[in-house]
C-alpha cells in the first residue's frame, strides 16, 4: 500500500495556495499507478470559511480515498458541511476509513479557537474502540504532533495531554504509524514507542533555529519559508507491517 501524506493547505481565497495544492495533486494524478490513499492532516482552510472549503472540495478530487481531519485554523461547522457533507456541528470531528484492510483513524486534535492541540476525552474514547475493532494494520492521524520537533514556535502550540494518547497506543500493538501536520516541514520521530511522520506544509516550509529567517515572530511571518517547492510523504506499507517514508518536493 502507498499513502500520500498532505498537510497544511491553507486555502485563503488566493491563488497562490491552490496552484500549489494543484500542483501536488496534478503530482499524484500524473502517477501510472494511483496511491491507495490520501491522507489531509489538517489546516485545509486558512480562515475556515465556506469558500475556502469549497475550493478544497473541488481540488482534492483523485481516484481513491481522501481522507481528512482538521487543523487549528480549520471551524468545525463549515468542514463538516464543505468537506464531509454532514449537519454542521461544532463537536469533535473523529473519522474512521477502512481501505483495503488498512484502519485510518482521523482524529480531531484541535482546541477552537486556540492554536494548541489536545484529543479531548471523547475523541480518545472513539480511538480506543475504533483500534479494538480489528488486529489488521492501523494509522492514527492528527493534525497536532504529540512531542516536541525543535521548531520553538510550532512546540508552542503542540499537543498536550500525550500521556493519555500513549496509554491508548499502548493497548493496541496494531497501530502502524501516527501521522500528523502542523509543523509545515517533513519530519520524522516516534511517540510511545510508534513511529510519528509529519507532512510538509503544501503552502509554505517552517525553519529549523539557525536558519536565516528562523528568528522571526508570527506577526512578523513566522518562522516560515514561502518560496520552497510544495512537497509531500509518500508513506510505503509493507506486508511485515513497516512503514516507509519518502520525501518528494513538486516543480510548479
Amino acid at each position: 500500500m502507498i499513502i500520500a501524506h498532505l498537510s497544511d493547505l491553507h486555502f485563503d481565497g488566493d491563488p497562490r495556495a491552490e496552484d500549489r495544492v494543484a500542483a501536488v495533486m496534478g503530482y499524484l494524478g500524473g502517477l501510472t499507478r494511483p496511491v491507495d490513499a490520501v491522507v489531509v492532516t489538517g489546516d485545509i482552510a486558512d480562515h475556515g470559511a465556506a469558500t475556502e472549503y469549497a475550493r478544497a472540495a473541488e481540488l482534492l478530487k483523485y481516484p481513491a480515498p481522501v481522507l481528512v481531519c482538521p487543523g487549528n485554523h480549520d471551524v468545525r461547522s463549515e468542514f463538516r458541511t464543505g468537506l464531509l457533507g454532514q449537519a454542521p456541528s461544532d463537536g469533535p470531528i473523529d473519522l474512521a476509513h477502512e481501505v483495503d484492510g488498512v484502519l485510518f483513524a482521523m482524529c480531531d486534535s484541535t482546541i477552537p479557537g486556540r492554536g494548541a492541540g489536545f484529543l479531548a476525552d471523547e475523541t480518545l474514547g472513539w480511538l480506543d474502540d475504533v483500534l479494538s475493532g480489528g488486529d489488521g494494520p492501523a494509522f492514527v492521524a492528527f493534525h497536532h504532533p504529540p512531542v516536541e520537533v525543535g521548531v520553538p514556535l510550532v512546540d508552542g502550540i503542540r499537543q498536550t495531554g500525550e500521556d493519555r494518547l500513549a496509554a491508548v497506543l499502548r493497548r493496541h500493538p496494531r497501530v502502524t504509524a501516527l501521522l500528523a501536520g502542523h509543523v509545515h516541514t517533513g519530519a520524522s520521530t516516534t511517540f510511545a514507542g510508534v513511529p510519528l511522520r509529519i507532512a510538509p506544509g503544501v503552502v509554505s516550509g517552517s525553519l529549523l533555529p539557525g536558519e536565516p529567517g528562523s528568528e522571526r515572530s508570527w506577526d512578523e511571518g513566522g518562522p516560515l519559508e514561502f518560496d520552497r517547492s510544495p512537497s509531500l510523504l509518500l508513506h510505503v506499507l509493507h506486508d511485515d507491517g513497516r512503514v516507509t517514508s519518502h520525501y518528494r518536493t513538486v516543480p510548479r
